[in-house]
């Protein structure tokens, strides 16, 4: 897949290693001349120096034959420039960040497909991390109707050497809830389980859930000792 950056700061930077080291070819646009000479030399990526809101700078970058473009500019009114850009251009995955929520719905009607709040992003890790402490790690889905949360089991838990049909079975675990991965080890791979799984102590657990669910889920898995 070829990806267009708009932004050669922290966030466009770490986004073009990541996709490099999975294999797509990446290029950023930063006005910056350091910032563009660090993407070349530090990660390896096409860099071109000059604004990413500028038509001739984004045909020099390959705009009309990218899969996918983001913009992560350094404020909201250039995400939206460039958003409208790669629409004209046929850019068929468009993705903006956005810091203030007024420009969500400009962003939207002018072609982003995905919008991420790095606002909300953050208010909302920390408000899970306060309410849920014991939760490794939390992702919403379909506007926050859907979450899938990662948590480790105890030794002590009524879960620990059963298998995940007996879970699914068991009147407490919350009706609509799934386990979905599992991690026996630290260190080992993350795997899709069947019915038939046993879960080990000091293992993960991926499960998806609803939100009026998840107090649920954590006192099932947490306090259900034997």
């Amino acid at each position: 897949m070829y990806v267009v950056i708009g932004g050669a700061g922290l966030a466009g930077v770490n986004l073009a290693q990541k996709l490099i080291n999975l294999g797509h070819t990446v290029a950023v646009i930063d006005i910056d001349p350091k910032a563009c000479r660090y993407a070349r030399e530090q990660v390896g990526v096409m860099a071109f120096d000059g604004s990413a809101v500028s038509t001739e700078v984004l045909l020099e970058a390959g705009i009309r034959r990218a899969n996918c473009l983001v913009a992560v500019l350094r404020n909201d009114a250039l995400n939206l420039a460039m958003v409208t850009l790669a629409k004209h251009y046929g850019v068929p995955n468009i993705l903006s960040r956005m810091r203030h929520p007024d420009f969500a719905e400009p962003l939207r009607l002018a072609g982003a497909n995905h919008i991420i709040s790095t606002v909300e992003l953050a208010v909302s890790t920390m408000v899970n991390a306060i309410e849920y402490p014991q939760v490794q790690s939390m992702m919403h889905f379909e506007h926050g109707q859907i979450e899938v949360l990662k948590l480790l089991i105890p030794n002590n838990c009524y879960v620990v050497n059963r298998t995940v049909a007996e879970i699914a079975q068991d009147s407490r675990f919350p009706k609509g809830s799934l386990i979905i991965g599992y991690q026996p080890h630290r260190h080992d791979d993350l795997m899709i389980p069947d019915g038939s799984t046993v879960l080990e102590a000091d293992s993960t657990v991926l499960i998806v859930t609803k939100p009026g669910s998840l107090h649920q889920v954590i006192n099932f898995i947490e306090g259900c000792t034997s």
